[in-house]
């Protein structure tokens, strides 16, 4: 993860499962419903074929982890870093610290797309809470894990990197209370605001760290470009919103006009009432037996 492409694979993926989450978020809001998502049916009712009840948003986790493992570890090629201790070495020191932060990132989020995948596909009843647990226990981590990776770092890296934690952790400090306060709409937009600025964030690093615009790299230094760091980090969170109010105006766009059509529909065709307990069954009964005793 320590280049351009390590950076950029889990920004776009992120930003992407921010996107669809905000997505489901305002569905969920617009209709009124009291689930974010609607849960897994039991294994009974399911049938026989299982592999349509797995995740995609699990199985993307375990995919992109695997593939951000194996990056850490052998990229670029011909690049081995999975040792962790020089052995030849007499005072046995650690190997390659910033890989193996990232590996063990990239492990917890593997992790989580297992729960999802076992919670939803493989157990009898799925169970949400664990699944949100596996998912506040991966980004508390990597919160964890970023406070101690900006250690002997340059002043830019250390406050790009103060920037990455602290929407990492409220996403996952939100997590952590719908484990017991699930289905809370707040709480939907909130992690959705805060996801995004985390994965607009960490493109942000690939810029900063990598591919300047101006072509000149930031200097750590200049208490200027460390000024404008924080402005530009303001700005994301502004971006944030933007983007998460542009996503609710299209949805709430789409629904009403799904709706309106639904209803135009309705008006159209209303099917013959067949249930004996219908109103209008019993008022058809009674009139018909009123005729029959005027005959």
């Amino acid at each position: 993860m320590g280049n351009l492409e390590g950076h950029l694979l889990p920004g776009v993926f992120f930003l992407l499962h921010t996107l669809y989450y905000s997505v489901l978020a305002s569905l969920a809001l617009l209709r009124g419903q009291k689930f974010f998502k609607p849960p897994v049916p039991p294994r009974e009712k399911r049938g026989h074929r299982w592999w349509k009840w797995v995740p995609g948003e699990g199985v993307a986790k375990v995919v992109l982890s695997i593939i951000g493992i194996m990056g850490d570890f052998y990229y670029p090629p011909g690049v081995n870093r999975l040792k962790i201790v020089d052995w030849e070495d007499p005072q046995r020191p650690f190997l390659f610290p910033n890989s193996w932060q990232h590996v063990t990132m990239y492990t917890f989020f593997l992790l989580s797309g297992v729960v999802d995948i076992v919670s939803q596909a493989c157990q009898a009843q799925q169970s949400m809470k664990l699944e949100r647990a596996a998912e506040a226990l991966a980004c508390c981590t990597l919160a964890l894990l970023m406070a101690s990776h900006i250690e002997n770092k340059d002043a830019l890296e250390i406050r790009v990197h103060i920037f990455f934690i602290i929407p990492a952790f409220l996403v996952g400090l939100v997590l952590i209370i719908e484990v017991w306060v699930p289905d809370q709409p707040p709480l939907w937009f909130l992690k959705s605001w805060m996801g995004l600025v985390f994965s607009t964030w960490l493109l942000q690093i690939c810029l900063v760290l990598y591919v300047p615009p101006s072509g000149k790299p930031w200097r750590s230094e200049n208490h200027v470009d460390l000024a404008f760091l924080t402005i530009f980090f303001c700005w994301h969170l502004v971006l944030g919103a933007a983007v998460l109010a542009a996503v609710y105006g299209i949805c709430s766009l789409w629904h009403h006009r799904c709706s309106s059509g639904t209803e135009a529909s309705g008006a159209k065709y209303k099917p013959c009432p067949t249930g004996y307990n219908s109103e209008e069954l019993e008022k058809l009964r009674a009139g018909a037996e009123l005729l029959h005793e005027g005959v």
